[in-house]
């Protein structure tokens, strides 16, 4: 049985002028202990959907399914109390630049002892401790000095880092991961993106990997979704995207990697679609 299942996932904000769909009937699930990549350009409605998922858009968005479950628990019509039982504890994220998602006027001890002793029902002590043992796992040097310290205090790969230790603190059973390696150099990026793949397997999460980079796909993902301007293009494993992709525009993101680049210039969207592009 699936973790996580979406059917025909829609989700479309108000604007001055009527509305514009973000993600447009998208089809989705997840199994206990697998990665799942969903890549794309940026615009594709990777982010969207999932933070519809967590019930983090804004009022102006309108999200509407045939199904959104997880563990068999519909996600669509419950209670707020009942969705903070799950999201948050059994479902967490990751968000893009770490350094934003932190509140500057917080030490990140407190952020991750806050989640601790209100998932967790810690005590300040006990939270304290579990925060020290959360930093250790994630790799951040000094952690009972570190724990004192303010978001910008720290690198963007410690921050990441923080960010990550906060996500699993409450042991999670699904971690999405929205552009975890985004804005950090190439070393600490590989770093991040092994330390989420150990952390996966340790605790036996499922992870959902949004990315435009498909590298990060061919190193990490069991199976892909590859989206465009909010629809689902292609579904496939891994190799079989990677060996044979069956859509066009799945093709033409492959073809624009520079090892895969065979002349001057890299290809666009409008070499294998014409101008019009993805229809």
């Amino acid at each position: 049985m699936a973790l996580l299942t979406i059917r025909n996932l829609t989700v479309a904000f108000a604007t001055a002028s009527g509305s514009f769909r973000a993600v447009d009937g998208i089809d989705l699930s997840v199994d206990p202990r697998e990665v799942l990549a969903i890549v794309g350009e940026s615009g594709s409605g990777k982010s969207v959907s999932m933070l519809a998922v967590m019930g983090l858009l804004p009022d102006t968005a309108t999200v509407t399914a045939d199904e959104m479950t997880f563990d068999g628990h519909d996600l669509l019509h419950m209670t707020g109390a009942e969705r903070r039982r799950i999201i948050g504890r059994e479902i967490t994220m990751i968000f893009q630049e770490p350094i934003a998602s932190l509140n500057p006027s917080f030490t990140v001890g407190f952020q991750i002892e806050e989640v601790l002793r209100l998932n967790m029902g810690l005590s300040r002590h006990a939270a304290r401790a579990r925060a020290i043992e959360l930093f250790t796992a994630v790799g951040i040097p000094e952690p009972a000095v570190k724990i004192h310290a303010y978001p910008h205090q720290m690198s963007g790969g410690q921050c990441q880092r923080v960010m990550i230790a906060i996500a699993i603190a409450s042991n999670p059973r699904l971690l999405i991961a929205d552009e975890p390696t985004t804005a950090l150099d190439v070393t600490i990026q590989k770093q991040i993106l092994d330390l989420l793949m150990e952390l996966q397997e340790r605790h036996g999460m499922a992870l959902i990997m949004i990315t435009h980079d498909m590298g990060v796909v061919a190193e990490t993902a069991d199976r892909v979704i590859v989206q465009y301007k909010g629809h689902k293009m292609e579904e496939a494993d891994v190799l079989s995207l990677f060996e044979a992709p069956s859509h066009p525009y799945t093709r033409a993101l492959l073809a624009a990697l520079p090892e895969n680049a065979t002349g001057d210039r890299l290809p666009t969207v409008s070499d294998f679609f014409g101008q019009e592009g993805v229809q």
